[in-house]
């Protein structure tokens, strides 16, 4: 993959992202209840916890897709359920887990959808917009794909395709779902180390949901931890992952390690534990 050649042009500041007492629901089911968060721009924050515990749901909250039952979404201070979609399309990606996309489309084909958000209804492509798709497409190593059908590409390869249509977009914040899954170890890596080359070189604010503890300990500068719809903790990825964490998030019970290159925590379970969770109110 090739140095950048630009930072983010049309959104170029990180911004945050902090939810108040936030409560999502689908029909009568509540899996996110009266939830607090605060997410720094600029730095990528991992999303973990058990299945089922609202985590996917709360980046859906995040992105603008779900609306809150209760409580608030605020991107820089300003509710970001009441600002326009294409605004806030202009401000922030998705990349859900497991996209899909129409047989037969082409890389290109793909990353031009992100540039709809800037586009008005009569206007055609622009120069400007040739020219982010063509970026886009360079950071994510895929111009030599460009023409070459999603079918057709590897796993890793069709995550990159999609992770460029999300920076064609042109956003200075990227929330991630699961941006790993169904990938083999190889590929895993190569999108998480783009993940945080978009972050590191372009300052984007990157929140991400993972299951695998030690990609979240090694790829994130934070940690948030859910349990049941709540944050259990939220902080330094090192110093959170500890034995009570892991009994009370996930019943797990587990070694923790060194990892010699980062120096952080590597965690290797070796059994099940009753969970905790009442002996600890969370965040």
């Amino acid at each position: 993959m090739t140095t950048p050649e630009s930072s983010v042009s049309d959104s170029s500041a990180a911004l945050s992202l902090q939810t108040e007492a936030l409560t999502l629901r689908y029909g009568e089911r509540t899996v996110v209840s009266g939830l607090n968060l605060s997410i720094t721009g600029g730095r990528i924050t991992a999303l973990v916890g058990a299945n089922g515990c609202g985590k996917s749901t709360l980046l859906r909250a995040l992105a603008r897709l779900l609306p809150p039952s209760a409580g608030r979404v605020l991107l820089d201070g300003a509710d970001l359920h009441r600002r326009p979609a294409r605004e806030v399309a202009r401000s922030l990606a998705i990349l859900p887990q497991g996209p899909q996309a129409p047989e037969g489309l082409t890389v290109e084909q793909l990353v031009w959808f992100g540039r709809h958000p800037h586009q008005g209804l009569l206007a055609g492509r622009s120069e400007h917009d040739r020219e982010r798709v063509q970026w886009a497409m360079t950071q994510t190593g895929m111009t030599a794909f460009a023409n070459r059908s999603l079918d057709a590409l590897s796993g890793g390869q069709r995550q990159r395709a999609w992770i460029a249509m999300s920076l064609a977009q042109d956003t200075a914040t990227l929330l991630l779902d699961e941006p790993t899954t169904y990938l083999d170890a190889s590929h895993q890596l190569e999108v998480l180390q783009l993940v945080q080359r978009l972050n590191r070189e372009q300052n984007r604010t990157i929140v991400m949901v993972l299951h695998d503890l030690n990609q979240a300990v090694r790829y994130s500068d934070e940690l948030v931890a859910v349990v049941e719809g709540q944050v259990y903790a939220q902080g330094d990825p090192a110093a959170l992952m500890t034995p009570d964490l892991l009994r009370d998030v996930f019943g797990l019970k587990a070694h923790l390690l060194t990892d010699p290159d980062t120096g952080r925590p590597h965690v290797i379970p070796y059994g099940l534990a009753r969970r905790a969770t009442s002996s600890k109110d969370p965040l």
